[in-house]
């Protein structure tokens, strides 16, 4: 696969034009978090630890098989895992901006956790209590934060059509139980988990990555996984 052109620099990956059409992710080293403490939901990249792109990338690989093993579409055309790379068809993601930035994350919790758990603790009787595939929409916007988005705001501003939307809330709801029962098999509980989705030739696809980059991850003590632990056990 040869390269034409870097088309953008984010905090996790590269973006390259490839001379077919398609498009090449390169997975960085690159770390996300806030005060020193990595967090892969935090929007500022804090430094490097060696060999988390590639583990990143497996991981990718990974789930991606196995969602097209379910029949579920993805932009997922091939990886190498010695380089580090991923080729994927050319996707428009879902729920840009007038200036054709940012998008949507569709975030699927299976109980509260994290940012649901402060936000809705004063109404929530059972913490234990599970939240059935809820899924959130958030708008990819560090400067504020990520905010969420509901469907009638979506629907009110034309980001989306009422099909297109809900064929996306469905198929992250698809995603999360095929990853949770992979999980499941291997002992491990999944928390919540958050994709990106796309449009590829006018069809919702998954984009972008599965990986522990952006899932939460539990054994059965209740002990959440770090990245390089989750691939561990996922792939050895």
């Amino acid at each position: 696969m040869s390269t034409n052109e870097k088309i953008y620099t984010g905090k996790t990956k590269d973006v390259y034009a490839l001379d077919n059409g398609n498009i090449l992710l390169v997975f960085k080293d690159d770390v996300t978090g806030e005060d020193g403490v990595i967090d892969p939901g935090a929007n500022t990249v804090i430094g490097q630890v060696e060999g988390k792109g590639r583990k990143s990338l497996a991981m990718t690989d990974y789930f991606f098989k196995r969602l097209h093993a379910a029949a579920v579409p993805t932009h997922f055309v091939a990886a190498d895992l010695d380089k580090g790379t991923m080729e994927v068809r050319r996707a428009e993601p879902l729920g840009k901006d007038v200036k054709g930035a940012g998008g949507f994350e569709f975030i699927c919790r299976t109980r509260p956790w994290g940012s649901f758990l402060r936000r809705y603790r004063n109404y929530i009787s059972d913490a234990e209590r599970g939240l059935d595939y809820l899924v959130e929409i958030t708008i990819k916007d560090d400067e504020r934060g990520d905010p969420l988005i509901n469907d009638d705001a979506i629907l009110a501003l034309g980001l989306l059509s009422a099909e297109h939307l809900a064929q996306a809330k469905e198929l992250t709801r698809q995603v999360c139980r095929i990853v949770e029962a992979d999980l499941r098999g291997k002992g491990l509980v999944l928390i919540d988990m958050k994709i990106e989705i796309g449009l590829v030739d006018g069809q919702v696809v998954v984009i972008d990555e599965v990986s522990a980059d952006a899932m939460r991850v539990m054994d059965q003590a209740g002990k959440l996984l770090d990245h390089a632990v989750l691939c561990q056990q996922l792939i050895g």
